[in-house]
């Protein structure tokens, strides 16, 4: 079975993230890098199937002739837009005229 190149990395994560990592090892005993790792791994696919549920939508989206269904899938992919950017900005974003 051939081997994966290995490429090091140094990643400086917040104290309440490493407690969790430190947790999850001891847990599972494996080491924090094993476990970093597999989150990364998890992290990645889930990011994929976010983007690919997306374009699936977006294709439904062009595809219906419906006024009802196209809105309503419109909204959908507006909230899926929307999530991803709160999660992004942790709620960093303003809006004009709201930040009174």
């Amino acid at each position: 079975m051939p081997t994966t190149k290995r490429v090091r990395r140094s990643v400086s994560l917040p104290a309440p993230i490493a407690k969790q990592v430190d947790r999850l090892a001891k847990s599972q005993r494996l080491s924090d890098n094993r476990v970093l790792v597999e989150l990364i791994e998890l992290g990645i696919e889930a990011r994929k199937q976010k983007e690919k549920a997306f374009f699936e939508l977006a294709g439904r989206f062009r595809s219906t002739s419906d006024p009802k269904e196209a809105k309503r899938l419109g909204e959908e992919m507006g909230l899926m837009a929307f999530k991803n950017l709160m999660t992004k900005y942790r709620g960093k974003l303003s809006f004009a005229g709201c930040d009174e």
